[in-house]
């Protein structure tokens, strides 16, 4: 679901317009679950204004397969233009919706301009169209109610994504078949806070995971708590992590988040690389309303 927000006089009114059920992101079912063969979808989240005047606009993707995951390398079949072919986004695509992955700074006057993210896969070619039309400014409450319907209740307005830092170097050169560790430390606010827990928000750098499982009134599954863990944005062969990543943390669940963390807050994998290449893996800091991600990228050699 994509939230718009438009203003009037000082109201801010959030809009639900569903992305997932037309258009560029096609159309599907609750009785068609395709676990594979499905093509992949670009999509334009929106933009966000920097303080310097220019602006960042957000792109993300629908995976169509819920379990299939697909790899379409830099090129005719995965550009951006102008300026690209390769501006930043992913080559290897995770099952299902994927908000948020990655972001184009356009300069103050980009004006009616626009970015084009063109993808094809099995033979069908689609495009996401990035333009700095009102109806598409994000900010940290719109992100919360697109990632999981957060943002309107109590103070969950006031939270902030989560804070992570990657232990060592976010370049690296191993051999092949050597197995590295990768350590990367997330910290939170404690927002958003299961129904009738106490504000935390004196409470600063909070690690660890709060309360989770939730149903809301929505009947939609809500989670709380800090989460944290690994994947792989691009890859040059398989990757193989210990312990798993991303996980559906209920029977029926079709989407995938990273494991609850440790109480001291340390998201560790260990990772082993099937081939020679370079691979970009990146870890995401999530309090299952805003995400914090930062990459490590691993050149692999015979």
């Amino acid at each position: 679901m994509r939230v718009r927000r438009h203003r009037r006089g000082s109201t801010i009114v959030a809009l639900a317009a569903t992305l997932m059920a037309a258009g560029a992101l096609g159309r599907t079912s609750a009785q068609e679950h395709f676990t594979h063969g499905q093509t992949i979808a670009p999509a334009y989240e929106g933009f966000v204004e920097n303080p310097d005047g220019t602006f960042n606009l957000v792109f993300g993707y629908l995976n169509r397969n819920y379990d299939e995951l697909l790899d379409i390398p830099i090129g005719p079949a995965n550009n951006i233009e102008p300026g690209g072919p390769d501006q930043g986004q992913p080559t290897h695509f995770l099952a299902r919706r994927r908000r948020f992955q990655f972001q184009i700074q356009v300069p103050k006057d980009f004006g009616n301009k626009e970015v084009v993210w063109t993808l094809t896969s099995r033979g069908k070619t689609e495009k996401a169209y990035g333009t700095l039309k009102p109806d598409y400014i994000l900010d940290n409450r719109v992100m919360m109610m697109n990632n999981s319907g957060f943002g309107q209740r109590g103070n969950e307005g006031d939270n902030q994504p989560p804070i992570l830092r990657v232990e060592g170097e976010t370049r690296r050169t191993i051999k092949a078949g050597e197995p590295v560790t990768l350590i990367a430390v997330v910290t939170d606010d404690g927002l958003p806070a299961p129904p009738g827990a106490l504000d935390r928000r004196a409470t600063s750098r909070i690690t660890g995971v709060g309360n989770t499982g939730a149903a809301s009134g929505d009947g939609q599954r809500r989670e709380y708590g800090l989460r944290g863990g690994w994947y792989v944005y691009r890859r040059a062969g398989n990757v193989t992590f210990e312990p798993e990543q991303m996980i559906r943390p209920y029977p029926q669940g079709l989407r995938s988040v990273p494991p609850p963390l440790p109480k001291d807050g340390r998201a560790s994998v260990k990772a082993t690389f099937g081939g020679p290449g370079i691979y970009v893996l990146r870890v995401v800091g999530d309090d299952m309303g805003l995400q914090t991600t930062q990459d490590v990228t691993i050149t692999v050699i015979p």
